[in-house]
């Protein structure tokens, strides 16, 4: 019987993990890339520029 409850353990911390994997990941769904790309942009526009020591 004791077997059992070690068992259980690793059992009931996989279910856990699994609930909140998918709780975490409700958000990013919605979010999309819009941020990051915006980012991007910018990052290529500021590394697009003449350097001001020519």
């Amino acid at each position: 019987m004791a077997a059992l409850a070690w068992l259980l353990i690793p059992l009931v911390a996989a279910v856990i993990a699994g609930l909140w994997g998918s709780w975490a990941n409700r958000t990013r769904k919605a979010r999309g890339d819009g941020p990051e790309l915006d980012g991007y942009a910018r990052f290529r526009a500021a590394m697009e520029k003449p350097s001001s020591r020519t």
